[in-house]
C-alpha cells in the first residue's frame, strides 16, 4: 500500500530568510503580478497552511520570494496513530458495567 501523504507549508519561514516579516509586505508584490489579494487573505496564506491554491499564486510566490517549491512546500508521510490498549470491558462504557436493580417479590406464606 503506498503511504498517506501531507505537506508542511514553509511560507513564513522562507518570507523571514528574505526579511520580509509583515504579511503585508507580499501585497503590493502580488499586485504587480496581476494578483489582488486582501491583508486578510494573505494573512491566511502565511498563518495557515493553504488546502487550495491557485497556481498563479503559486508561482506568483516563488518569483517574488526567488525560491523552489522544494523551499516552499516539503511533503512528508502521514504517521498512522497507534491505538492505546483498553482494559477488558473499557469499550463499552461504565453504562454497561452498573449493576441492575434486584426485584423483590413475596412467597407465598405472607
Amino acid at each position: 500500500m503506498a503511504p498517506e501523504l501531507d505537506y508542511r507549508w514553509h511560507l513564513r519561514q522562507v518570507m523571514a530568510r528574505r526579511e520580509m516579516f509583515a504579511t503585508t509586505d507580499l501585497l503590493s508584490p502580488l499586485a504587480d503580478r496581476g494578483i489582488t489579494l486582501s491583508a486578510s487573505q494573505v494573512y491566511r496564506l502565511v498563518v495557515e497552511r493553504p488546502e487550495r491554491l491557485s497556481l498563479r499564486i503559486l508561482v506568483a510566490l516563488l518569483d517574488i520570494l526567488d525560491c523552489s517549491m522544494d523551499e516552499l512546500i516539503e511533503p512528508v508521510e502521514v504517521v498512522a496513530a497507534r491505538k492505546e490498549a483498553k482494559a477488558v470491558g473499557a469499550d463499552h462504557g461504565i453504562g454497561a458495567l452498573r449493576p441492575k436493580r434486584a426485584h423483590i417479590t413475596r412467597g407465598p406464606d405472607r
